[in-house]
């Protein structure tokens, strides 16, 4: 295959004829952007009536069965798929191509086998071995895996190899693989992956984000590249401003789909895909997938005949590598004290705390200073430029502690965090998927890690999942929170303080 490069005296190119939509101004929403309604935002895209346009074909099936795969018997691909836990759900089982157990086995070109070795990958995961047969036969694919479980390359290489197979770039293009992801930080992460394996084909990428300038990311956009990945909202004002178009999009990627959905992107999701030709491929990985949930109308809606494949329990489970230990709180200042000792146990490591308000990370961030520790707190009123220098920081070992509220509790792929310390248990509608990502953040990439968590009577209507989840990952249950769970499954009367009781509240009691 040719190396990818912007050919500007191109006619070559996919997409369609026609002229674009009407573009408006930017409006304030989640993920970046400036003033007025967020519910007017987008509300000028034009959907393009598709059946009016002639259609470019392109080619999305390139996946060629490597000879060892074909040897193997029925037999050995079942036991391989039940050792590895995969399971497979598709309407016509004869279209999911067997999974591949080798990098050599996934037929990917000379220059992917390159940059994997270089990386120092050995053998691909479980949700890459199944995916990547999937993704480059050109099936719209549902991937579900638990956080740290190599997601990003299960679609990013077989992107790759789309992007390669289509004509070239010419002036005034957009993409032609989109990715939209819900937070900067995993864009961000993305696009280090996607750096990193399409340096050698020249494949040109950016990230689309709020809480940055735009110009010097529009300017990128304007010249041009094959990859962008995005939040929403941002997406949504360079469409309206017709600073790119989708026109040329014929591979759309949703990661994390579950935590987009859960931070009120659906609308802005829907006005995007609006504004891709229908028949793209479409490929959408999430980490949690409840059978009557948005995640599934989302895909019932957008997807066609997709092949699912499921990584593990199809119920919400933890990593086993990592070592939970629930801290029963019955009075405020254990917490402080709990803190402090679990950071002297732990001093020299990796570690990442998290709260549930952003005024709190910044306090346990100045407390940890304060103590000795080299420590620094990412939020959402901190600046995308000064988030970006802590996490550079900390992965340079710079920093020690960081804390966090949810924004890094998806996507942050840093492999060497040793603790988790969940100062505030996740108190959004995420509940205990929350706290799985939260924890997720220690024991990637087959180490080991520790979770610490302080629980409240507060959060013990989420006793009985937890108690679960741990059963199920093989931990070791208190009975401080089986005896919670118990006593908030009687009859006891609720009141208006931690623990029903607003004046033990203010005595220095949960």
């Amino acid at each position: 295959m040719s190396y990818r490069r912007y050919n500007k005296d191109s006619s070559r190119g996919g997409g369609y004829g026609g002229k674009d939509g009407g573009y408006g101004r930017s409006t304030y929403r989640p993920g970046g952007g400036s003033s007025a309604s967020y519910s007017d935002h987008g509300s000028n895209l034009r959907v393009p009536d598709w059946s009016s346009y002639q259609l470019q074909p392109f080619q999305k099936k390139f996946y060629m069965e490597n000879p060892v795969v074909t040897s193997r018997s029925e037999q050995e691909v079942a036991a391989f798929r039940n050792l590895k836990e995969i399971s497979i759900f598709a309407s016509d089982p004869s279209r999911v191509p067997r999974p591949v157990e080798s990098f050599i086995e996934a037929n990917f070109p000379s220059y992917i086998l390159k940059e994997l070795a270089a990386a120092g990958f050995t053998k691909p995961t479980p949700i890459q071995c199944q995916g990547w047969p999937m993704g480059m036969s050109g099936e719209d694919v549902i991937g579900i895996a638990r956080t740290g479980s190599g997601k990003t390359l299960s679609y990013l290489l077989p992107a790759i190899v789309h992007i390669n197979a289509q004509p070239l770039l010419r002036p005034g293009d957009g993409p032609i693989i989109l990715i939209l992801a819900p937070t900067r930080e995993l864009a961000c992460q993305i696009k280090g992956e996607a750096d990193k394996f399409g340096y050698s084909s020249l494949i040109k990428n950016t990230c689309a984000y709020g809480g940055a300038p735009k110009r010097e990311q529009a300017k990128v956009l304007r010249d041009g590249v094959e990859i962008l990945i995005a939040t929403p909202g941002r997406l949504i004002d360079f469409l309206e401003s017709k600073t790119t178009n989708l026109r040329r999009v014929t591979c759309l990627v949703l990661d994390e789909a579950d935590r987009m959905l859960d931070m009120g992107f659906e609308k802005p999701i829907r006005q995007i895909i609006s504004q891709i030709r229908p028949d793209r491929q479409t490929v959408l990985y999430s980490a949690t997938w409840p059978e009557d949930g948005q995640v599934n109308r989302l895909a019932n809606e957008f997807l066609r005949n997709p092949i699912r494949v499921h990584i593990g329990s199809s119920e919400i489970s933890a990593n086993k590598d990592v070592t939970q230990i629930i801290h029963i709180i019955k009075y405020a200042e254990e917490k402080d004290k709990l803190f402090e000792d679990i950071l002297r146990k732990h001093k020299g490591g990796k570690i990442i705390v998290f709260a549930n308000t952003k005024r709190l990370a910044s306090d346990l961030a100045w407390w940890a200073k304060s103590w000795g520790y080299s420590a620094s707190a990412i939020h959402g009123d901190k600046k995308q430029d000064e988030r970006e220098w802590v996490l550079k920081q900390f992965r340079g070992n710079e920093l020690t502690v960081m804390v966090a509220t949810d924004v890094a509790s998806r996507g942050l792929d840093i492999n060497d965090v040793a603790v988790v310390i969940n100062y505030d248990f996740p108190d959004g509608k995420g509940g205990i998927e929350d706290y799985v990502h939260r924890i997720g953040r220690t024991g990637r990439a087959g180490k080991k890690g520790i979770a610490y968590t302080f629980f409240t009577q507060k959060n013990s209507r989420r006793a009985p999942e937890l108690i679960k989840l741990m059963e199920g990952a093989d931990q070791a249950v208190p009975k401080e929170l089986r005896d919670m769970h118990v006593y908030d499954g009687g009859n006891r009367k609720r009141g208006g303080g931690r623990f029903g009781d607003r004046g033990a509240a203010k005595r220095g009691k949960w």
